[in-house]
């Protein structure tokens, strides 16, 4: 099992960056509230929406928009789990997340990649995804595989199975799966875990695989967010609803309103969760950073990114939920 260091302990080794005091992030989560509540979250899904509705949601049909009351959000953070076993096919790699427990995965999920026999940029396929899979299980410095790419040499319409396939078979660390986006992918998903685990129930206990989704900026649940989220809450499949909010593009150009945005978004899919199966494994994410006007970006190497990893690190704390942040 790995137990990875922890942030934040008062010692004389590493450093840390104190961005909120105690005040500022109550504030923060009080005026998140007041957004989720009065301005509310688009929820693009018929089943989503009778799940907020049933559990005294305001929905409007005509717009898609769900308001939720602030108790319902603070009983969804309450529910979800503080500590999580990602489970891997060896157990040597079992992953513990919790509040201020640091490990590290890769990098997705990317469509194209730089041939280094060639020197040129061409689409990913998926023996480029099983490399990257045996490479990530050879590397010690890696916890868990998120992903790396898109296995474009193969039916769109089993893109999303075979990445799963080839990530299972080629890694024995737990794999997270990036490019799922309906009910039916996660249900696929959790069978091949299944039958690696010996059983739906062993699966539950020591799920060797998860599921990230993302909402779309600003403040939406896409009809796959919603299907991703609601099923995995189903199985009992960890699910990571991570933000990719980008400040100055689809969120405010400050921090402050940027974490705004992102914060809700998170709490919005994070509810849905809590309100399909409470205590379902949810973790809060983030790969939100900054939008590059010039250039028309989102780059991930900005130091804007390493700010607001930081600040998203420092929230999923004071929820004391596990978090998953981009690195720059």
């Amino acid at each position: 099992m790995i137990l990875g260091s922890r942030a934040g302990y008062s010692q004389l080794s590493g450093c840390g960056l104190n961005l909120f005091t105690d005040a500022e992030l109550a504030e923060l989560h009080r005026t998140t509230l007041d957004v989720l509540e009065n301005a509310g979250i688009v929820a693009m899904n018929d089943e989503a929406q009778e799940i907020f509705y049933s559990h005294g949601c305001s929905v409007d049909q005509k717009t898609n928009m769900v308001k939720i009351p602030p108790y319902l959000v603070e009983e969804a953070i309450r529910s979800a789990p503080s500590r999580l076993l990602l489970a891997a096919r060896n157990p040597r790699y079992d992953t513990i997340l919790e509040s201020n427990r640091v490990a590290n995965t890769s990098f997705g999920v990317g469509i194209k990649i730089l041939d280094i026999e060639t020197a040129k940029v061409r689409e990913s396929t998926n023996k480029d995804l099983a490399e990257s899979a045996i490479l990530a299980d050879a590397a010690d410095s890696l916890d868990v595989f998120t992903q790396t790419m898109t296995p474009r040499d193969v039916p769109s319409e089993i893109e999303d199975l075979t990445a799963a396939e080839t990530a299972l078979i080629n890694c024995s660390k737990h794999f997270h799966h990036v490019d799922l986006l309906s009910a039916e992918s996660v249900r696929g998903l959790f069978e091949m875990g299944t039958a690696i685990a010996g059983g739906a129930e062993q699966m539950r206990k020591r799920p060797i695989c998860s599921t990230i989704i993302a909402p779309v900026s600003p403040m939406q649940l896409s009809p796959e967010c919603c299907e991703v989220i609601i099923e995995s809450a189903r199985l009992g499949l960890p699910c990571n609803v991570i933000s990719m909010a980008l400040s100055g593009g689809t969120a405010p150009v400050t921090n402050a309103g940027t974490l705004l945005v992102h914060n809700a978004e998170v709490l919005g899919g994070i509810t849905l969760s809590q309100l399909t199966r409470k205590g379902a494994p949810v973790i809060y994410g983030s790969s939100t950073t900054m939008f590059d006007l010039m250039c028309v970006t989102s780059p991930v190497g900005a130091p804007e990114l390493g700010i607001i990893s930081a600040a998203v690190a420092k929230l999923a704390q004071y929820y004391n939920l596990p978090s998953y942040v981009a690195g720059t």
